[in-house]
């Protein structure tokens, strides 16, 4: 027996340490022990061996433009939403592809493997659908990219989007998306969700829809979201992003409502770097700072992923395509701060989000797809405290990105050529 790689000694998120053997583009074997031959060995020795880093939620078509025309001044998700549609008219074909193309190779090296990104469809060239559609083509080798049919501007509120957002998904659109807190009433977005769901029931599609990214206690299209889920039977094929505004809502009514999604399956994408920078921005003090409920989430059985949002674009001026910011963020915001919350958080931006997304075949075990990301690190809570280097990433059975471990010689007095390394390696 061979393999063509073999991922030797490393430390596995449930503290186990195993050698993986991968033969095509499959995981074949998870040892203590590999002696068989292979086409390459990896050593992975005192380091975190994790399953891929997984987006659910991030904005492709404007990702990279940050400073195009302008900057957003006031920081508010309002201004982003304007300055978007001043850039819109600039975009080209060309310049979208690009940078998204860019951005992948960023995430590759940093190990994210998997990524869901809205479109808008307010645009009636449709040339961001266009040229994302190209880009899912060109890194389907090594990323799994969703796309998510985004009427940005309001699915009613914008004259052409009911038109166009159907028309991306009639050109391999993945996803049927929506904004219902954008509308110009509560009713509208309440219409919308409905009717959005149903296209999604008739085509047999997932559902993604940005739900109540306010700070307003009464955008409530969330018990919308999850009555046309079980009404329609998408069960397990919803989510709902943001959802902000469960920050400022009464308590008896979330009491009410949590077990309503729990019921639904629907499925929650907080995205906490974009969450806490955007919303709050009419408060003074005491001072909102945006994120969902997290944590009572979970408590009540609701699948809960951390998404990246955005970086570098009219909404947020930085990002490094880093999964691990965006889960350090997400525990310090959420106060998940014990070892097991710590380690729920790494789970979120890994193997959650890939449920959330219906990759099953990501994963560490027999059968599974062969991704997986060698960690400069020893366990999940360290990699988050360190945000830790990726020594190595593995897609589909190919190393795609590599980089040395970057321990430090320390030149001090009495105690010349110490090394320091940024986490002790395990044993």
């Amino acid at each position: 027996m061979s393999f063509d790689l073999v991922v030797k000694g490393g430390t596995l998120p449930d503290g186990m340490i195993a050698d993986i053997g991968i033969r095509g583009e499959a995981i074949a074997a998870i040892e203590p022990s590999i002696q068989a031959e292979a086409g390459r060995v990896i050593d992975a020795t005192g380091c975190l061996v994790a399953p891929p880093f997984v987006d659910p939620h991030f904005h492709m078509d404007a990702t990279l433009s940050y400073g195009i025309p302008r900057i957003n001044a006031s920081g508010t998700l309002l201004e982003g939403i304007a300055l978007w549609g001043e850039l819109k008219p600039l975009l080209t074909h060309e310049a979208v592809k690009e940078r998204a193309l860019r951005y992948c190779d960023w995430a590759v090296s940093m190990g994210l493997l998997a990524i869901r990104t809205h479109v808008d469809t307010c645009d009636d060239r449709l040339l961001a659908v266009e040229a994302l559609l190209e880009v899912k083509r060109e890194v389907s080798p090594y990323i799994d990219l969703q796309l998510v049919a985004f009427p940005q501007d309001g699915f009613y509120r914008d004259p052409t989007a009911r038109e166009n957002t159907i028309r991306a998904l009639d050109m391999g659109v993945d996803i049927v998306g929506g904004i219902p807190h954008f509308e110009r009433t509560m009713a509208d977005g309440t219409r919308s969700v409905t009717e959005l769901c149903e296209i999604a029931a008739e085509r047999g599609l997932m559902v993604d829809m940005h739900c109540d990214e306010t700070d307003d206690p009464l955008s409530r299209h969330i018990e919308q979201l999850a009555y046309e889920t079980q009404r329609l039977g998408l069960q397990g094929r919803v989510a709902g992003s943001h959802l902000t505004s469960m920050h400022s809502m009464d308590n008896y009514y979330v009491s009410k409502l949590l077990p309503l999604i729990a019921e639904a399956g629907v499925s929650a994408i907080p995205n906490p770097l974009i969450n806490i920078m955007l919303q709050g921005r009419h408060d003074t003090y005491p001072k909102r700072r945006g994120m969902t409920r997290v944590r009572e989430m979970i408590t009540h059985g609701i699948r809960v992923g951390f998404g990246q949002d955005c970086c570098m674009d009219p909404w947020y001026s930085l990002g490094t395509a880093d999964m691990l910011d965006v889960a350090f963020m997400g525990l310090h915001v959420g106060q998940m701060s014990s070892p097991a919350d710590m380690a729920r958080c790494f789970d979120m931006v890994t193997n959650v989000n890939a449920k959330i997304m219906g990759l099953d075949l990501l994963g560490l075990a027999v059968g599974k797809r062969a991704s997986l990301v060698v960690l400069d690190a020893g366990d999940p809570v360290e990699a988050l405290r360190l945000r830790a280097e990726r020594l190595c990433v593995v897609s589909r059975g190919k190393v795609v990105a590599e980089r040395p471990r970057r321990d430090t010689l320390l030149s001090l007095p009495g105690r010349p050529g110490q090394v320091h390394r940024r986490h002790r390696p395990a044993g």
